[in-house]
C-alpha cells in the first residue's frame, strides 16, 4: 500500500445561501477577494462563488438565491465540520472585536493559545469561524508547522501542560542553529556585558 500525499488545503466548500450574503461576508467582512463565479457544475440550480482567503488556496460556496440565511448554530456532531480558522496578522488582529462589535457580531476572545492568539464568531449561517493568529514569524527557510513541530518535542522533554512562549522561542533557537552555519566555534549563550 502506497499514501495519497497531500501538499496543502486546495479548497473548503460551504454551502450558502444566497449569493449576496456570501459576498457581503466572505469579501465585505473577512476582505476575502470574490476571484471565480460560475455555476455549480453538479446542481445547475446553484452558484459556486470563489474566494481567495489570502494565501492563494480557496473557499468556495455554493449558493442559491432561494435559501435565506439561517443564523442557527451549526451541528457539532461526529463528522461535523467543528469551525474554520483563518490566519490573520497581529495587527489584524488586535482590530477584532472592536471590527465585529461595529457590525454587531457577537464574538468569544480574544483567547491566549500560548502559541497564537484567536477570536470566535459565527458566520451569517451559524459556522463558528475563528480569526487566529501565530505569535512567531519562524526561521528563514521553516515553516510554522516546522516551529511548532519542534515546540511541541520541547514541551513533552520539559513536561509541560501546553504549548506557550518560551517553547516556541526555543524552538525557534533550535532550528536557527540546525539550519543556519556560522564561523563561531561555540554558539552557546554569551554574556559580554560581564567585562
Amino acid at each position: 500500500m502506497r499514501k495519497l500525499q497531500t501538499q496543502g488545503v486546495h479548497h473548503i466548500t460551504l454551502v450558502g445561501a444566497d449569493r449576496q450574503t456570501s459576498i457581503d461576508f466572505w469579501e465585505g467582512v473577512l476582505g476575502m477577494p470574490f476571484i471565480f463565479d460560475q455555476p455549480n457544475l453538479d446542481n445547475p440550480d446553484e452558484g459556486h462563488l470563489y474566494f481567495d482567503p489570502g494565501d492563494g488556496r480557496l473557499i468556495t460556496i455554493f449558493t442559491d438565491e432561494n435559501r435565506t440565511p439561517d443564523k442557527t448554530k451549526t451541528p457539532a456532531t461526529q463528522g461535523a465540520v467543528h469551525h474554520v480558522a483563518f490566519n490573520v496578522s497581529q495587527a489584524t488582529f488586535w482590530q477584532a472585536a472592536d471590527r465585529l462589535k461595529a457590525r454587531g457580531i457577537a464574538f468569544t476572545g480574544p483567547k491566549d493559545r500560548g502559541f497564537m492568539d484567536s477570536i470566535y464568531f459565527r458566520d451569517p449561517l451559524g459556522l463558528l469561524i475563528e480569526l487566529a493568529s501565530y505569535r512567531f514569524e519562524p526561521p528563514e527557510g521553516c515553516r510554522h508547522a516546522d516551529v511548532m513541530i519542534a515546540a511541541h518535542r520541547i514541551r513533552v522533554a520539559r513536561g509541560d501542560h501546553h504549548i506557550d512562549k518560551i517553547h516556541l522561542a526555543d524552538a525557534i533557537e533550535d532550528l536557527v542553529n540546525q539550519r543556519q552555519d556560522s564561523l563561531s566555534a561555540d554558539r552557546s549563550p554569551k554574556n559580554p556585558y560581564r567585562r
